[in-house]
């Protein structure tokens, strides 16, 4: 696979398209062999998230300590604090105007039969959250792979860095190193992404037949919509008004966009979309910030779900929301989903503690069950679209110039 990607006419975006279609294949045509083909999309996960921890640690440790302007760090992340509740905001409003305009819901019926005991129940308040933000053990949290607790920890241990200056850069040195070490680990592992890849859609279809594809189509369709109008109107928008460069920014996200859409992993799209943003333009120090902390407070694609999902549920189940109830549920969510985990499936636990907030069954949750995972597809990798933009956005706020083509090795390898 190695030779064949560093092919001049095969790139590893078109081997992950020939993975993806492979794995399309193999799930409708041989769906019990396609479900013993999970070890190998657990693998490839795998070794995705055991780059996690170690690169945003040492790549937002160096980006901060290195850049060694604390105000600097400061006016970066309110900033990017700004652009994320600009943009979920918007997220929000856009899957709230779908799901009334199309009414999904209407003509289902909730089995309040339906068992959903293997769902999470719990629903975590303002203060759990925010107390849940700060790490009691660093290796705890790397173990887990909690990446907001992780981030948090490095930005306070990059400033201590900074604030101890010489004395320090041994520190920042190996940090240094580490991120680029990650790097090329990554580069290994992008390797194994068409089997990965084909390997994830096989078992998706081999478990869940090919109805997966095509029940709750309306739903589907919807969200499927919304994203679309929120990535053109949106995300275009702002692509204009802090002049992007459309061209570049698309080829570098681009794969990682496929990976998270293959494998409905935030993660795993993670590595290769801090390399490649880094690559696009946007400095160390920002992408480093920017892109992780934008997992826990920039899910556009998540939020956006979740507002059509929670309205879809009371439409199945014929509750009327008069638009002063849907708004305050609006609001809820803008709170709650900053909470969302950047892993498959995440969204349902907001999900379930947002329709209990609102006495809205939790049956409902089982309708969207059938296909949730073509839906978490989706979601997953505009959330990645939307925080490699964000860190592109923040990086012209500060006055770099994008425009200017700095592709590495890597990237025209990649490419």
């Amino acid at each position: 696979m190695p030779t064949a990607a560093r092919k001049p006419g095969i790139s590893l975006t078109a081997w992950i398209f020939i993975g993806m279609a492979a794995g399309l294949a193999v799930g409708i045509l041989a769906p019990s062999f396609a479900v013993q083909l999970a070890p190998l999309s657990n693998i490839f996960l795998r070794l995705i998230k055991s780059i996690i921890a170690p690169l945003i640690f040492g790549a937002l440790v160096y980006g901060i300590a290195g850049a060694g302007d604390i105000k600097q760090m400061g006016r970066i992340g309110l900033k990017a604090i700004i652009y994320f509740e600009v943009l979920t905001t918007a997220a929000l409003f856009v899957g709230l105007a779908a799901v009334n305009i199309v009414r999904p819901g209407d003509g289902l019926t909730i089995n309040k039969g339906v068992s959903i005991s293997n769902l999470p129940q719990a629903k975590l308040s303002a203060a759990e959250i925010l107390e849940h933000t700060f790490p009691t053990s660093i290796i705890d949290s790397m173990a887990r792979g909690d990446v907001l607790q992780i981030v948090v920890f490095a930005i306070l241990f990059g400033i201590a860095c900074s604030a101890i200056g010489v004395k320090a850069q041994p520190v920042t040195k190996f940090c240094e190193s580490l991120a680029e070490i990650m790097f090329k680990y990554t580069g290994y592992v992008m390797y194994l992404a068409p089997i990965g890849v084909g390997a994830a859609m096989a078992v998706t279809i081999g478990k869940n037949g090919v109805g997966v594809l095509f029940s709750l189509s309306k739903l589907v369709g919807t969200l499927y919509a919304a994203l679309i109008v929120f990535v053109v109107f949106a995300m275009g928008a702002v692509i204009a008004i802090a002049r992007i460069p459309l061209g570049r920014f698309i080829r570098a996200v681009r794969q990682p966009w496929l990976i998270a859409f293959s494998t409905a992993s935030s993660e795993a799209a993670l590595p290769l979309a801090l390399e490649n943003m880094e690559n696009f333009g946007v400095p160390k120090h920002i992408v480093a910030f920017v892109l992780p902390t934008g997992y826990s407070f920039n899910l556009d694609g998540s939020t956006l779900y979740l507002a059509l999902a929670s309205v879809f549920v009371a439409q199945a189940a014929g509750v009327q929301m008069p638009l002063s109830q849907q708004v305050l549920m609006m609001l809820t969510l803008m709170l709650s989903s900053k909470g969302v985990a950047a892993v498959p499936r995440a969204s349902l636990v907001i999900l379930a503690g947002t329709l209990a907030s609102f006495n809205l069954p939790l049956e409902g949750i089982a309708i969207i069950l059938g296909v949730d995972a073509l839906m978490d597809m989706a979601r997953t990798s505009v959330n990645v679209l939307g925080n490699c933009l964000a860190s592109a956005v923040v990086a012209r706020w500060e006055g770099v110039d994008l425009n200017a083509d700095v592709r590495s090795e890597v990237e025209t390898q990649l490419a």
